[in-house]
């Protein structure tokens, strides 16, 4: 069973910012949300879902989108961003991380697939859609969506910037304990983190919650959601995370629920 994961970066970077002079930074901010917005509009409805790496870098599991799809994405957003290039490296692995470190080889490597100098493939995922533009029967996605038991305790105690720094002591503990499953953690905003986390059994999310509590005496819920595409197991994670949550208010304690979609 394998995953698709694509790295969308912007290429050039730093020296086209230094183009825009010293009063650039409000411009750089409006920009990258504007690409953000407009990245995930167009995965999304291809029933992918995009997470921020960097703000140069975005990750997005694309399971399912032929290197044909990919061409139109490319070319929509060279009409927008007329001034910059975007590259997409396409990956498979067995793990979210092998899949990752594949997109990463393939584009160190400039293994360009046909018909665009911007996208990047080794020979697997060329052959892939070469046979067939449809989803690969051994495809599939599963999401972790994490969110802090009850947060408004926490809210109650600390000032918002007081609970930024215990969000991200939390997601750097996340991403050493998920990355060693081959795992990829995303922070969403607020008390939500989102991890791709194919192959990472449910015995295993609860000995990381777990350790969360241990480290920073602060429980963890854990919606996960199996799917065939990212955006349909971003969705039955959510729904799971909101099963557990109404749960709890019917008295029953759940802090991991899984929903299958396949």
């Amino acid at each position: 069973m394998t995953i698709q994961i694509t790295i969308l970066k912007i290429e050039d970077y730093g020296p086209w910012t230094l183009k825009l002079g010293s009063d650039r930074e409000a411009q750089l901010q409006i920009f990258q949300a504007k690409l953000y917005s407009d990245l995930q509009r167009m995965f999304s409805k291809r029933d992918s879902i995009v997470y921020f790496n960097r703000f140069d870098e975005l990750i997005a599991i694309t399971n399912g989108i032929s290197l044909e799809e990919h061409l139109a994405i490319e070319c929509e957003i060279r009409d927008i961003y007329k001034e910059l290039n975007i590259s997409m490296s396409i990956g498979i692995g067995a793990t979210p991380l092998e899949a990752n470190i594949d997109a990463y080889q393939s584009r160190k490597n400039h293994s360009q697939l046909d018909g665009s100098e911007w996208i990047y493939g080794n020979d697997q995922i060329q052959l892939l859609y070469n046979n067939s533009n449809k989803l690969s029967a051994d495809m599939f996605a599963q999401i972790l969506h994490l969110d802090i038991d009850n947060s408004t305790k926490v809210s109650d105690i600390l000032s918002p910037y007081e609970i930024t720094t215990t969000m991200m002591r939390m997601f750097s503990d996340l991403i050493e304990l998920f990355v060693e499953q081959k795992s990829m953690t995303f922070y969403l905003g607020g008390d939500n983190f989102m991890v791709i986390a194919n192959n990472v059994s449910k015995d295993k999310v609860l000995l990381i919650v777990n350790k969360i509590y241990e480290n920073q005496n602060i429980k963890l819920n854990c919606g996960i959601g199996v799917a065939l595409t990212g955006r349909k197991a971003v969705q039955a994670a959510t729904e799971a995370l909101d099963t557990i949550r109404s749960l709890r208010d019917q008295g029953v304690i759940r802090p991991i629920y899984e929903i299958k979609c396949i």
